[in-house]
């Protein structure tokens, strides 16, 4: 039966498409996110789903869509440049198989973030996307959040839908997208109109903000549980009354301890002593060999270069009891997307990647700052989703320090959905002749 649903679905989806073909655009979102697919038993998952509907979605736009108000960003040509680059590095890799099987999806990620900002000619559609990310996500935090409440969970025994540690469907991975989508979830609490502000729609929102709250403790994730701290520190921008704001979240954490299993106030306390923990001290160690590697492989190793890695990791004693232990491993991954980028795609295509980041924040932030006090009322929601994007995207970049997540798809839309919120403002600051203040003050000294 859910095989037959999931094509009725497809079929349907397919044919109001061929009339509007952005709904091609929020249906290769959804389907590159939850990946229902993979959720079947037999029949749809032996089928590309994925790459139909991509096919469907960049032709559907170039036959029918209307381009008039398409506008190209300098982001856009960064990532050409990046795509071309992991091509390069991917025919020049270590291990050509294994680079090519992570190509293969890493392309699409790439391409679909330049394309999607093209799509994003109208309010109508960024508020689409927006919910279409946050739906998708949903499903697997919702799931994630109930079972954790029930009692379940574990460092990598939580099972997100399904059983395969697939994309989000990684707990540390998915864990750093809960904390960065909060943000975006209040944003539509306040601002949507696909589904207007009104008390059922906010309280579906605090349930997700709590669902995705929860998943850092179900997973067991400590990526998670700093991309929260970093979250509430990042929200003291946004709140009125800061000293309420420190005030109350201290007294809910520490409300929340007694609640806490056992188990993950074990793994939290880990962080402060990495050394004294397998993972964390194996982490460090492979971060150290890759950045000798990248000293003898400037242009990087291209996609799983780490198979080639060998360390010798030292690990103290966390008890008494205990002693401390050296022990070698051989092909263990990045665990980190700044170290992943590095040995992969050595200096050019790290540097290209971390401007690609950086100038979006500080594009963000341009954005924040010119519509934040303005009072039309059709550009009051503009401000609010560019500190949205902002602070998900800080969130992102943190806990990318423990994650290696350099080309997770979801971060790509959100990136896309950046850049498209960024055209559709020079768009309308061009139509209406709109300058910024200080351009005014010289005009008039």
């Amino acid at each position: 039966m859910r095989d037959i649903a999931f094509v009725a679905f497809l079929f349907a989806f397919i044919g109001i498409g061929f009339r509007k073909p952005f709904l091609f655009v929020l249906c290769f979102c959804y389907i590159d996110v939850v990946a229902p697919q993979r959720l079947s038993y037999f029949l749809i998952n032996s089928i590309p789903i994925s790459l139909i509907v991509f096919g469907l979605a960049i032709a559907g736009w170039l036959v029918a869509d209307d381009k008039k108000d398409t506008r190209w960003s300098g982001r856009q040509t960064l990532l050409v440049m990046l795509l071309v680059y992991c091509w390069m590095t991917t025919i020049y890799a270590d291990f050509p198989v294994e680079a090519a099987d992570k190509w293969s999806w890493v392309w699409k990620a790439l391409i679909w973030a330049i394309f999607l900002p093209l799509t994003l000619r109208t309010k109508l559609r960024i508020e689409a996307l927006a919910l279409i990310l946050l739906l998708s996500a949903a499903a697997i935090a919702i799931a994630g959040g109930i079972k954790t409440a029930a009692g379940g969970g574990g460092y990598g025994s939580l099972q997100l839908l399904m059983s395969e540690n697939y994309g989000l469907y990684e707990g540390s991975t998915m864990s750093c997208v809960a904390i960065s989508i909060i943000p975006l979830i209040l944003w539509y609490r306040r601002h949507g109109t696909i589904f207007p502000p009104d008390w059922m729609v906010s309280l579906f929102c605090f349930a997700l903000v709590f669902a995705c709250a929860l998943l850092p403790v179900g997973t067991q994730a400590r990526t998670g549980l700093i991309c929260l701290v970093v979250l509430g520190i990042l929200s003291l921008r946004a709140v009125k009354h800061r000293l309420l704001y420190i005030v109350g979240a201290g007294l809910l954490a520490a409300a929340a301890i007694p609640f806490l299993p056992q188990s993950y106030t074990e793994r939290m306390e880990t962080i402060r002593s990495y050394k004294a923990d397998q993972s964390a001290s194996t982490r460090v160690a492979v971060w150290a060999w890759t950045w000798e590697y990248a000293k003898d492989n400037p242009f990087g190793g291209g996609f799983n270069a780490f198979l080639q890695n060998r360390v010798r990791v030292e690990k103290e004693a966390s008890s008494p009891e205990e002693t401390a232990s050296v022990y070698e491993e051989e092909s263990r991954a990045y665990h980190s997307a700044y170290f992943e980028m590095l040995g992969e795609q050595g200096y050019p295509g790290t540097a290209m990647w971390l401007l690609l980041h950086i100038a979006g924040l500080v594009q963000m932030e341009r954005i924040r700052r010119r519509y934040l006090k303005t009072r039309r009322g059709e550009e009051q929601w503009i401000a609010p989703l560019a500190t949205a994007l902002q602070h998900g995207h800080i969130v992102y970049l943190v806990g990318s320090l423990f994650v290696a997540i350099a080309f997770q798809p979801f971060i790509y839309m959100m990136l896309a959905l950046e850049i498209g919120l960024t055209t559709y403002c020079r768009r309308r600051e061009q139509e209406a002749g709109w300058r910024p203040l200080t351009t005014h003050r010289t005009v008039a000294a």
